[in-house]
């Protein structure tokens, strides 16, 4: 499967090629970056191509679509001079950069662009490892640089400037270094770590914008285990994590006790190096922040260390983090409802009875399977007893038993405007915890939903006595 992609990704390459044989672009488009970098290294290409420019990129993504190589019309900057499209079999994301140079006003996140030479092109990019070129058409290899392939062969990450003056015209930067060093396993250059902390304060607003470091510390989440894991700790030990991540720097060194073997930040980038690859970003996050309440939680009484309420306190605080970095609200609600559910799974013991199980199905709902993972990568980063491991395997064989989805599709065998019609009674709270009766009494196997009779004897009897419950409080106060 591999090889057919890279096959089709090199089909698309050549389409490109003779689609602009014969015209003014000829000779004068480049292969740039990534790509490059990425066979250097023997790395699966991907279909998503880097192209510079020799005149001008928009013109040039015009003729494309005019030509018939792209399906849809290219999105144009002709600000910046770039253009984006899907072209081939592949669908291969090409963009579009007119050879440049920039410069930043220091009031502006968005660079003054105009067209230059390719060498100047080179040295406004962002590493040295991504300034490498290829002529589309005669395949000559350029490093303006003199810097490009000695860096990917030495796996060191280095600026084509001074680091200062990189970091300072964009921030971003700062966080592609790490996720570079981390993805690519490359170490930092001494001066670009020292030029990292001295310029971090520019990874704020309004320098940058929060969107834009949400996605690159999303990227580095996104890694493999261990890779996710490096940077995590490039991110602490750069101290770029205190200028948008702060509430995590407390977790360094919160010692846990217990079964716990590591503080809470050892032990949480544990649980996220345990993480499957293909686990959702959603999840990730979940699992990094799960513990992140510990430190503003923490007591100690008698000797023993407790987190009272964290998990709850948690999902509060990762709701915060994450309208700060404006993530969507549906991945916001997912995360903070892992983060406060967290400890649902490992409250379970062998002696519950199934009413018990069904409850704890209902409470986790469609996140049943990702509470599973992030409970197993949070046990796996403790060290505990055969006795405690074993139960949520056991836990899992009883829930397959009694069947999530069916449980999960239980319901009020009434509706509300039937239970107002059988307990003569008005719109309200009590409708919904009429309801709330019925399911549990359904799950405790005390009625069948079927057996609308008994389910009607069973609710007026709830009513009569939520009605005097009422009496007697009205008539103390």
């Amino acid at each position: 499967e591999t090889e057919t992609k890279l096959t089709r990704i090199q089909q698309d390459l050549a389409l490109l090629r003779e689609a602009t044989q014969g015209t003014s672009f000829e000779g004068r488009i480049y292969l740039v970056g990534g790509a490059l970098r990425d066979r250097e290294l023997d790395l699966p290409e991907k279909a998503d191509l880097d192209m510079t420019v020799d005149g001008d990129a928009v013109e040039l993504a015009k003729l494309l679509y005019e030509k018939g190589i792209s399906s849809h019309s290219p999105a144009l900057y002709p600000r910046f001079g770039t253009a984006m499209l899907h072209i081939g079999e592949a669908n291969s994301m090409l963009e579009l950069v007119t050879a440049r140079a920039e410069s930043y006003l220091p009031d502006s996140r968005k660079p003054e662009v105009r067209a230059s030479s390719l060498y100047d092109d080179a040295f406004r990019r962002d590493f040295t490892i991504n300034t490498l070129m290829e002529n589309l058409h005669t395949g000559e290899h350029l490093d303006l640089t003199g810097k490009g392939r000695v860096d990917i062969a030495a796996r060191i990450i280095r600026t084509p400037l001074d680091p200062h003056i990189t970091f300072h015209d964009d921030p971003l930067r700062m966080l592609r270094a790490l996720r570079f060093a981390a993805s690519l396993s490359f170490s930092i250059d001494a001066e670009v770590w020292q030029a990292l902390k001295e310029e971090k304060e520019r990874l704020q607003s309004p320098a940058i914008s929060s969107e834009r470091v949400r996605d690159e510390f999303s990227k580095i989440m996104l890694l493999p285990g261990r890779k996710a894991r490096r940077g995590l700790n490039l991110l602490h030990d750069s101290e770029l994590l205190t200028q948008f991540l702060w509430e995590m720097i407390p977790m360094v060194g919160c010692m846990q006790g217990g079964w716990h073997i590591y503080d809470v930040w050892e032990h949480s980038l544990t649980a996220v190096e345990i993480l499957p690859d293909e686990a959702s970003l959603a999840l990730r996050l979940a699992i990094l922040w799960h513990d992140i309440a510990k430190p503003e939680t923490r007591s100690e009484l008698d000797g023993k260390v407790r987190f009272y309420g964290h998990a709850a306190q948690g999902a509060e605080m990762v709701r915060t983090i994450m309208n700060r970095l404006k993530y969507p609200n549906d991945e916001i609600r997912t995360v903070t409802r892992l983060v406060q559910l967290h400890m649902r799974l490992g409250e379970y013991r062998p002696d519950w009875n199934n009413a018990a199980v069904k409850r704890l199905i209902r409470d986790c709902g469609p996140l049943l399977d990702d509470l599973f993972t992030l409970t197993h990568c949070d046990r796996g980063a403790m060290k505990l007893p055969p006795e405690i491991s074993g139960a949520l395997q056991d836990l899992d064989s009883r829930i397959k038993s009694l069947n999530a989805v069916k449980v999960n599709s239980i319901a009020s065998p009434f509706g509300g405007k039937e239970i107002m019609a059988l307990l003569n009674t008005v719109p309200g709270p009590h409708i919904a915890q009429a309801k709330e009766f019925l399911i549990n009494e359904i799950l405790d196997e005390r009625l069948d939903p079927e057996d609308k009779e008994a389910c009607r004897i069973s609710l007026i009897r709830w009513w009569e006595k939520e009605e005097q419950q009422t009496q007697r409080v009205n008539r103390q106060e």
